[in-house]
C-alpha cells in the first residue's frame, strides 16, 4: 500500500457517508464520528476509515486510517488512541482549534495492522464482490467489524466459509478451531455434527478436547473454566491450590461438581481445615462425603479457635470496623421502596447474619477483609422487618461489582430481590460511591 499516492474520498463516496450520517445522528451535534468504506488500490483491498464531525454548520469528514487485505502495517493520520479517552481526532487543518495538537501533521504515519481498527459502519460493504477471489467466502454473512482479518483467514483456511455457512460464525475466525479443522478432517465432519452444542460461548480449546475425549462440550468446558478460576484466582484460592496437585485437579472438579459446591465455599472450608491443622492428605478431611454437615462443623470449630486466639486484639479489630462501616454509610439505602440496604456496623453483626442465614458470612475473614476495604458487607432486608436478617452482600472496592450475594443456607435470592440488587442499589451505591472519591 502506497500512502503517498492514494486517492481522496471519491465525492459519490463522501454523499453515501453523509447519508449514513444523518441516518444515525440526525441531530448533527459536534461531536467525532466514525466510519469505512472499501475502495480498491493496487490491486488490493483497502479499507478506509473517515472521521465526520459538525463545526459551524459545516460538515466535515476526512480520512485517518487506512488498512489494506493484504499489508502488515496501517496507515493513520490526524488520529491518536488513548487507553482511557479512546480515539481522539484533530481537526486543525479544517479551522477547528488554535493550535495544532501533537500528533496532528501533513503526512500519513504508520502504525502495526492490528492497532485502529475502529467499529463503525461500513457504507459500502458489497464493493467486495468486485473481487472474484471471495466470491465464495460466504462474506455477506459476517457480521463482524474486522472484514479484511476474516478475508485474510479464508486465503488461508477455506474452511472459514464452511464454518461461516453452519451458522458457527463465533469460530470462523478462531485460528485454533482453522488449524485444527485444516488438519483433522475427522474434527470438521465432528463440528458439523455438533454444531448446535458448540454454538454455544465455550472456550476453543474446550471444543477441541470435548471432540478428542469424545465427551459432551458443555462438560469439558465446565471443567475448563473452573480449572482456569483456580488457576487466575490464585490469591483468593491459596488455600485449595495448596493441597490440589495437578494430577489431582480433575478429580476435584468433580467433587465439587458432583456436591455442587462453588470454590469460594470450598475453599472456606479448606481453610478452616487448614487452621484446625487437620491432615489434608486424607480424603475424608478432602472430599467429605456429607460436605455441608462437615463443612458447617469445621466452620464453627474454625470461628471458636479464632476468638479464642484474637480475644486482646477484638476491641481493636470492632474500633475499626466502626470507622469503616462509618465511612461507607452513603452506600445505604433506606428509601421509599419495599427492601431497604444496610451496612454491617461490627463482627457480631456478621456472625449474627452468618448464624441465622446459615452461611459464613460472620466467619473465614470476612471481617478483616471489611477493615482492609477489600469489600464491604450490606444486609439486604425486608423493609416491614428491618432487623430480620434476609439476603447478604459483599461488594467489592476494587471492582464495584457484587462478588457474591447469597439468601439463607447460600440460596440465590428470589429475583425480584436480585433484581432490586441489580438495577436500583448497585447504580446508587456506585454513584454514591464515585460522589465520596470526588469529594
Amino acid at each position: 500500500m502506497i500512502k503517498d499516492t492514494f486517492k481522496p474520498i471519491p465525492k459519490y463516496m463522501l454523499k453515501l457517508i453523509k447519508e449514513a450520517d444523518l441516518k444515525h445522528y440526525p441531530a448533527q451535534d459536534g461531536h467525532t464520528r466514525f466510519y469505512s468504506y472499501l475502495t480498491k488500490f493496487k490491486k488490493q483491498l483497502i479499507r478506509v476509515t473517515v472521521a465526520v464531525r459538525n463545526y459551524r454548520k459545516k460538515w466535515l469528514c476526512k480520512q485517518v486510517a487506512l488498512h489494506g487485505v493484504h499489508s502488515s502495517k496501517c496507515y493513520v493520520k490526524d488520529m491518536v488512541f488513548y487507553n482511557v479517552a479512546g480515539y481522539k481526532v484533530g481537526w486543525y487543518e479544517q479551522g477547528i482549534g488554535q493550535y495544532r495538537k501533537w500528533f496532528e501533521g501533513f503526512e500519513w504515519d504508520y502504525a502495526d495492522d492490528k492497532y485502529f481498527k475502529i467499529h463503525c459502519p461500513i457504507i459500502n460493504k458489497e464493493f467486495i464482490n468486485k473481487f472474484p477471489e471471495y466470491k465464495y467466502s460466504a462474506i455477506e454473512l459476517y457480521d463482524g467489524n474486522d472484514i479484511l482479518n476474516y478475508l485474510r483467514l479464508y486465503e488461508k483456511y477455506p474452511q472459514v466459509e464452511y464454518l461461516t455457512k453452519a451458522g458457527l460464525q463465533s469460530l470462523s475466525t478462531s485460528k485454533m478451531i482453522l488449524n485444527q479443522c485444516k488438519k483433522d478432517k475427522k474434527f470438521c465432519k465432528w463440528i458439523f455434527k455438533h454444531k448446535d452444542e458448540v454454538k454455544g460461548y465455550y472456550y476453543t480449546d474446550s471444543i477441541i478436547k470435548a471432540y478428542k475425549q469424545n465427551k459432551p462440550v458443555k462438560v469439558v468446558d465446565r471443567y475448563e473454566k473452573m480449572k482456569k478460576e483456580l488457576e487466575q484466582n490464585s490469591n483468593n484460592y491459596a488455600e485449595t491450590k495448596s493441597i490440589i496437585k495437578k494430577d489431582e485437579v480433575y478429580k476435584c472438579l468433580d467433587y465439587l461438581t458432583e456436591q455442587n459446591i462453588q470454590f469460594s465455599t470450598y475453599n472456606d472450608y479448606i481453610k478452616a481445615c487448614l487452621y484446625l491443622k487437620l491432615d489434608m492428605t486424607l480424603d475424608k478431611n478432602k472430599y467429605p462425603h456429607d460436605f455441608k454437615f462437615w463443612h458447617d462443623t469445621r466452620i464453627d470449630e474454625y470461628n471458636t479457635a479464632k476468638i479464642l486466639a484474637d480475644k486482646k486484639e477484638r476491641q481493636e479489630l470492632y474500633k475499626k470496623f466502626g470507622i469503616i462501616a462509618y465511612k461507607y454509610q452513603p452506600m445505604q439505602r433506606n428509601l421509599n421502596e419495599a427492601y431497604c440496604v444496610i451496612i454491617a456496623q461490627s463482627p457480631a453483626d456478621l456472625i449474627n447474619e452468618g448464624n441465622i442465614l446459615h452461611h459464613c458470612v460472620g466467619k473465614m475473614g470476612y471481617d478483616q477483609k471489611f477493615i482492609r476495604e477489600e469489600s464491604l458487607i450490606f444486609f439486604v432486608r425486608n423493609k416491614n422487618n428491618p432487623q430480620i436478617p434476609f439476603v447478604t452482600v459483599e461488594y467489592s472496592l476494587k471492582t464495584n461489582k457484587i462478588l457474591q450475594c447469597y439468601a439463607e443456607h447460600n440460596s440465590k435470592p428470589q429475583q425480584e430481590v436480585q433484581e432490586f440488587i441489580d438495577k436500583k442499589w448497585l447504580p446508587y451505591a456506585r454513584r454514591k460511591l464515585k460522589s465520596m472519591v470526588v469529594a
